[in-house]
């Protein structure tokens, strides 16, 4: 067998990003699709035939959803999505930063996909998302209010031996 044939016969993984942005007041940027019932953070696919990085990716994501072009920060969460129905996910969710007023004007949403957006604390946040985006945004702002890294996720939740519980992240 040469290696092409090889290649196309592994499995495949899907892989996303995204950021979390913030404001002065600790509110959680999120977006509303017009293809879901739930919110998100702005974000997408990695386009990995082009060669494409997770960073990358969210920052092109957020530049075409939102209309901000900002250098994300530190990763903040890595989460291992097993699939129903589809490939497994890992999906990659990086450090927006907080958005002064003027970053917050410049806000223009992609109409093809976005139909509004809103900064909502973290109490809001948590009732407008789906399980999964729930788990994932509570394990980075534990990461950001912690600095000890990024979050392992299987699932949204930390796996046993990551040194973070392994019941899951805090004030869920």
């Amino acid at each position: 067998m040469d290696y092409a044939t090889y290649i196309a016969g592994l499995p495949r993984v899907l892989a996303g990003a995204g950021a979390i942005f913030r404001d002065a007041e600790d509110r959680i940027l999120l977006v509303e699709p017009n293809y879901r019932d739930t919110w998100i953070l702005p974000g997408g696919t990695v386009e990995s035939d082009t060669g494409e990085s997770p960073r990358q990716a969210a920052r092109r994501e957020t530049a075409e959803e939102i209309g901000l072009d900002v250098e994300l920060g530190a990763l903040l969460a890595v989460d291992w999505v097993r699939g129903e129905g589809r490939p497994p996910l890992v999906s990659y969710l990086f450090d927006g930063g907080v958005l002064d007023e003027g970053r917050l004007a410049a806000i223009r949403l992609q109409e093809e996909e976005l139909l509004s957006w809103r900064l909502v604390h973290w109490e809001e946040a948590r009732t407008m998302v789906n399980d999964e985006m729930r788990l994932r945004i509570r394990a980075a702002l534990d990461a950001l209010a912690d600095g000890r890294g990024p979050a392992e996720l299987e699932d949204g939740v930390p796996p046993a031996g990551t040194g973070r519980g392994g019941a899951g992240p805090s004030a869920v």
